[in-house]
């Protein structure tokens, strides 16, 4: 088949730092894919070492690189790639990230290299630092509908939202507006959850991606207001996505959410801050009696005055109580 019979693929890679690091292996996982029609752009944001060294050193005529006169930031990093690609597909592959040699090849086979879905996503596995699986899970969606996708992603029944196993309609990301949202917590899914619900989504079960956990990723942990925010303004632009006539949607995204931010809540010190933070998830969730439950009442925080504790376990089962009952009427209107 030649080249011109099939679409173009457009692998981006935002780098800052990593020549000593991640960067070459990134790089090696993209220049040794089998599908023969693909171009790699590469955004070097400012680094201050040898960059652009490794990158030339590779002698790709398929490498477009980049490097910007000074930083400007993650998501417009993002979105300078999105504006370079040539390709009816894009693949932003991080710079610790790797893809299989197969990856876009098994994407676009799978598609039989139809240039009509909102984007292909395969199963993904995380590897630690030196690269050695720590687990894998094949792509679950297969045959969901948009809504059954989305609720199968709130009860963690295998569907795993990474950018490095996501290949992207490049024309429609476009459209949406690329990567964006409120926090930039969440960019990634804002673009993914509206092109599944008007283009549509094809999933290959096979694992073809590797996602790094490593101890230099930056977890946000702390940020507990950008989670709360950025969660809300994704979950307020999926809620018009689905038909909710019975308000489950509405309680198990706001239940999923409110977990989601509370993972990340109990690592805050002190404890006045955390006990704020839940209060915040609290708040921004409506209510959500699981956040009190799991903070207050079965969870033990130690140094607190018994007497104290036993006080503030009270209130959190009067406000759980009034939460659970401001829910149920408002999910009656």
């Amino acid at each position: 088949m030649n080249n011109r019979d099939i679409p173009l693929v457009t692998i981006g890679i935002c780098t800052y730092n990593r020549a000593d690091g991640y960067l070459p292996d990134t790089l090696r996982s993209a220049v040794a894919q089998t599908y023969p029609n693909l171009e790699i752009v590469i955004s070097d944001n400012c680094s201050e070492d040898n960059t652009e060294e490794i990158v030339e050193s590779f002698g790709d005529p398929r490498i477009r690189y980049f490097k910007q006169e000074q930083n400007i930031g993650v998501l417009d990093n993002f979105n300078f790639c999105v504006a370079q690609a040539r390709g009816t597909y894009f693949l932003l592959l991080h710079d610790d990230d790797l893809i299989d040699p197969d990856f876009i090849e098994a994407c676009l086979v799978s598609a039989d290299y139809r240039n009509d879905y909102g984007f292909i996503r395969t199963g993904v596995r995380w590897i630690d630092e030196n690269g050695e699986t720590i687990k894998e899970r094949p792509n679950r969606a297969v045959g969901l509908s948009t809504e059954d996708f989305f609720r199968a992603w709130f009860k963690g029944e295998g569907i795993q939202m990474y950018l490095c196993n996501t290949l992207f309609n490049t024309r429609w990301l476009r459209e949406v507006g690329g990567f964006y949202s409120e926090r930039i917590l969440w960019c990634d899914l804002v673009p993914e959850v509206q092109l599944a619900a008007k283009h549509g989504r094809l999933d290959i079960e096979d694992v073809k991606a590797s996602f790094r956990v490593h101890g230099t990723k930056n977890s946000w942990a702390g940020r507990i207001e950008d989670w709360c925010v950025d969660s809300r303004y994704l979950f307020d632009i999926m809620l018009p996505l689905v038909d909710d006539p019975d308000g489950s949607f509405r309680r198990l995204g706001m239940q999923f959410f409110a977990n989601h931010c509370l993972r990340y809540a109990r690592s805050v010190e002190p404890l006045s801050q955390r006990l704020a933070s839940y209060h915040l998830i609290y708040r921004s969730f409506e209510n959500t009696n699981s956040v009190f439950l799991r903070a207050f009442i079965k969870e033990p925080i130690v140094g607190f005055p018994k007497r104290m504790l036993k006080r503030i376990r009270r209130g959190a089962k009067r406000i759980v109580s009034r939460g659970n009952d401001r829910l149920a009427t408002d999910t009656s209107h």
